[in-house]
Parts: structure tokens; C-alpha cells; sequence
């Protein structure tokens, strides 16, 4: 058996993913990042294996991506996680009838990836200058709210007014804005709605940057987060693709190109045969 693995280490979760011969995905799994990047990889990577009885020499190639990338010496490879995405998205984007443009929400940016008919990148653009919009972002958000990251989807939908609205486009002055909020007597819905309406509009003027599809893609942890998906999916008039295991498009493109990768190296080899 010969089997491709990508890891996609960011900057709160790492993603791995197993992909097969056929680049079939096979497993992955999602952990912590935690302040020891390259040790809580390695771990990942291991478990990953020893889940699904894989042997090292079975592995062919193993392409790291994201943030912590260089630091994962196991890898033969690292590549950017804008290709790496692209990829991903466009390989699991085939069970819609394809992709145009991909928008993946991070701990620590935000990126809209416009596609061509070959999943090849035609244009993006990010926004990793500022934590507001980002998962980063949620999880403060949250964490002022007394609420747990998973539970923010639910209390969007319990809204009974109109959202509160959010003005500032900086994280840290958001973070008083929404204890201000709590102050005058806003109810969790209401802020959580609003919380969602502020990342949606900021993520569809950078969607809009790179050229909006008809087919939309989200991907990345935020994607899990059935109230943003409805705020997003307002801002953009789009009804999104979100695939299944979201966060792992990215871990899932690297094995992929990991597999083009060594696929290319030994046809080349094979050509250098006397």
C-alpha cells in the first residue's frame, strides 16, 4: 500500500490528513496547536498513522503547510497553504459540480481564493493584518460571552430582534464594543448575530476581490459554525458548499500535491533509465 500524507499546521489547530494511491482521502484528524508547535505535529502526524495502521515506509510523501510549516522536519516538502487549499477545495469541490472561488476562515486571517476550471489559483487575497473576522476573533468573542465556541452557532439562531450592530474593524476594540453591549442590556443572540453580520461583511468585500462564483466554497474551522454560514450566505446572496470535515481541505490538498509530487518524480526517474 502507498499512501500521502499532508499536515496543515496553523496557528490554533493542526490538521492531518491520509490520502491513498487513488488520492481517495482516507482519515485525518484535528488537534490543538498548542505553544509547542512542532511536538504537538509530530504527535498529530503519529497518531495519525498508528490510527489507521499505517507504516512509515508505506507513506510515499509528506508535504507540510500553514504557519508552522518549516518547523515540521519530517516533511519532504512544505508548500503555501493558498495552493495547498486550492487543491483541496477543488479535488472535494467535484461532488458539486465544481468550484469557483474558495473562502477559508483561519485562526489568524482570512483568505478568498478565486479558481479556473482546473482548480489552478487565477487570484486571491487575504486579510491577515487584523484578528477581527478571524476564528481568533470567535473564540475571544465567545469567551467574552461566557459561551462555548461550539455554541455560538445556536445562539444566532435564536435572534429575536434585529442583530446588534458592531462599527469597529479592530479586534481589540470589537472585544469592548461587545462588553459594552452586555453593559447596556443587549441580549447573547443579539451580539452573536451581530458578531457573525460584521465577519460576513468584511469576508464578501474580500470574496468580491477575487471575482465571486456562482459555486462558493467555505472551508476552514468557522465553516462548522451554522450561524456564520448563515450570515455569510446573506452577505454573498451564495448558498455555500461547506464539505464535510472543513478544516481538513487544506491538510487534504497537500497530500494531494504530494502524491503529484512523487508521481512526477518517478516518471521522471523512469524517463532517466538507460
Amino acid at each position: 500500500m502507498s499512501f500521502y500524507i499532508g499536515i496543515d499546521i496553523g496557528s490554533t489547530a493542526i490538521k492531518v490528513a491520509l490520502a491513498d494511491a487513488d488520492g481517495e482521502k482516507v482519515a485525518s484528524r484535528v488537534d490543538p496547536t498548542g505553544a509547542d508547535f512542532r511536538a504537538n505535529a509530530v504527535r498529530s502526524f503519529e497518531r495519525l498513522m498508528t490510527d489507521n495502521g499505517v507504516r512509515r515506509r508505506e507513506v510515499r510523501y509528506i508535504l507540510a503547510t500553514g504557519y508552522g510549516r518549516r518547523l515540521f522536519r519530517e516533511a519532504d516538502d512544505s508548500m503555501s497553504e493558498i495552493t495547498a487549499n486550492a487543491v483541496g477545495a477543488h479535488r472535494v469541490g467535484q461532488a458539486y459540480g465544481g468550484v469557483a472561488t474558495v473562502i477559508n476562515i483561519g485562526g489568524q486571517d482570512t483568505k478568498a481564493i478565486g479558481l479556473d476550471d482546473d482548480g489552478h489559483v487565477n487570484k486571491f487575497a487575504m486579510n491577515d493584518k487584523c484578528a477581527a473576522g478571524t476564528g481568533r476573533f470567535l473564540d475571544v468573542a465567545a469567551r467574552n460571552l461566557e459561551i462555548g465556541l461550539k455554541e455560538l452557532g445556536d445562539y444566532h439562531h435564536r435572534v429575536q430582534g434585529m442583530p446588534a450592530t458592531l462599527n469597529s474593524t479592530c479586534a481589540v476594540f470589537a472585544e469592548s464594543e461587545i462588553i459594552g453591549l452586555l453593559a447596556t442590556g443587549h441580549g447573547k443572540p443579539e451580539i452573536v448575530a451581530g458578531i457573525h453580520a460584521a465577519i460576513a461583511k468584511r469576508t464578501a468585500r474580500l470574496a468580491r476581490r477575487v471575482g465571486l462564483g456562482e459555486r462558493v466554497l467555505f472551508d476552514g474551522g468557522p465553516a462548522l459554525n451554522t450561524g456564520l454560514v448563515a450570515a455569510l450566505e446573506e452577505a454573498l446572496m451564495r448558498e455555500l458548499i461547506i464539505p464535510p470535515e472543513p478544516q481538513t481541505v487544506t491538510a487534504y490538498g497537500a497530500a494531494l500535491l504530494g502524491r503529484d509530487i512523487d508521481r512526477s518524480e518517478r516518471a521522471l526517474a523512469e524517463e532517466e533509465l538507460p
